[in-house]
């Protein structure tokens, strides 16, 4: 069982979280009357997507897993799980999100066959360019989409803002995420945006993908005439982000809290935008 719990990650669940949040942010946006039912059906889906998204990633992965210090002791790189048996529970997760899809409108069924194919494209990203973060930014946050066709509502430019706020959010914490592994990366001929800047450019680059977010999050709720809550939570989101580019450049071993710590600002907009309705 704990094997399992390893292959879908479920025991580290900061990875749901950051798939969530966009997903439950644009749902507090649309502000339907069902929003406390669309957001927890976002959280088992992005459960689900995470879950079977990571089982993907280390099927294709196994070899290189197994020569990187960090990930080495995965179940599928270690030989705890056999890919048949990963590949079982693989097929039950995607019938399970299959469900889930079903029970929402259409259009969001439409955009899921969509993303899997892209689900299974991003660890090959790695392999053919230096900049596979945008990738994993571009499919990691379709939750955004997802959670805005959820509510019935159509997509507008506030929508598509709404989502490259989330890019480059991914774009920023997934590239300190990397620094945990440049050495062995290196070795193993695995290519990452951490890897390209090197850590003296780091910092920069992700103080330009956090301000890129929050401007472009700041548009968002221009475009929808927000009211002064969501700036105030946006101004708390920002000294969150800053915060962190303050840690940087850091060693490969404060590189997984500082990641992690994205799930605050996360949590933080999501609770200035359930406030906001409140008023």
């Amino acid at each position: 069982m704990r094997a399992y719990l390893e292959l879908t990650r479920l025991n580290k669940p900061i990875g749901i979280w950051l798939l969530f949040f966009p997903a439950s942010w644009a749902v507090a946006l649309v502000g339907a009357g069902n929003s406390g039912l669309l957001m927890l059906l976002m959280l088992i889906g992005a459960t689900l997507t995470r879950a079977a998204g990571c089982i993907i990633n280390d099927l294709t992965d196994r070899k290189l897993d197994a020569q990187v210090e960090r990930t080495k002791h995965r179940p599928l790189a270690s030989g705890a799980i056999k890919p048949w048996q990963a590949m079982l529970l693989l097929v039950a997760l995607l019938c399970a999100a299959l469900a889930l899809a079903l029970s929402l409108p259409v259009q969001v069924l439409m955009l899921a066959l969509l993303a899997l194919p892209m689900i299974a494209l991003y660890p090959w990203m790695k392999r053919i360019t230096w900049w596979p973060q945008v990738f994993l930014g571009l499919t990691f946050n379709l939750g955004a989409l997802f959670g805005w066709l959820a509510t019935g509502a159509p997509l507008i430019v506030p929508t598509l803002t709404l989502y490259a706020a989330c890019i480059f959010w991914t774009l920023g914490y997934d590239t300190i995420y990397a620094v945990q592994d440049m050495a062995d990366d290196e070795k193993a001929g695995i290519r990452s945006t951490a890897r390209r800047l090197g850590l003296a450019r780091i910092r920069w680059f992700v103080a330009a993908c956090y301000g890129l977010m929050l401007a472009l999050l700041a548009l968002t709720g221009a475009m929808l005439h927000l009211n002064f809550i969501y700036y105030l939570g946006l101004a708390l989101v920002g000294a969150q982000l800053l915060w962190q580019i303050r840690q940087l450049p850091c060693v490969p071993a404060r590189a997984g809290a500082l990641f992690c710590s994205n799930q605050w600002a996360g949590l933080i907009l999501l609770m200035t935008l359930l406030a906001m309705r409140l008023v």
